[in-house]
């Protein structure tokens, strides 16, 4: 893993932490990202419901996300519902922008906006993990 796709996928982890990310630490199963203390991370233990006694470096973890594609009608409904859009006009056409509720909303809802699972750097979620 290159150093610039441990940097976006810890800018993207910051950014779920409050909303219950599922990751997979290598040959661990599955646990729960519950903070981020020195560019490490701590892990909740699924299976024996406890911390972690160690911190885990980026590159050995992997969050479980949903595809764009697999967002429902009804999710898209509550997306555009959520956010306040904002639409700018250029010479190269038209520009469409979301305020920070649209990224809240996509972290909460465990959406790949940023393209991770194409990178190898998450997983796609299977059905109904995140309900």
């Amino acid at each position: 893993m290159t150093q610039e796709e441990k940097e976006l996928l810890l800018k993207d982890l910051c950014a779920r932490l409050p909303y219950n990310v599922i990751v997979d630490p290598i040959d661990c199963g599955k646990a729960i990202l519950i903070g981020i203390k020195d560019r490490k991370l701590l892990l909740f233990d699924t299976v024996h419901k406890k911390e972690y006694d160690k911190s885990w470096d980026i590159e050995y973890v992997k969050p479980y996300l949903r595809p764009m594609s697999s967002m429902t009608e009804e999710e898209y409904t509550n997306l555009w519902i959520s956010c306040t859009w904002l639409w700018f006009d250029n010479d190269l056409g038209t520009v469409i922008h979301g305020d920070y509720k649209c990224y809240d909303w996509l972290n909460a809802h465990h959406f790949d906006y940023r393209g991770l699972i194409e990178k190898g750097l998450a997983l796609e979620a299977p059905k109904g993990m995140y309900k």
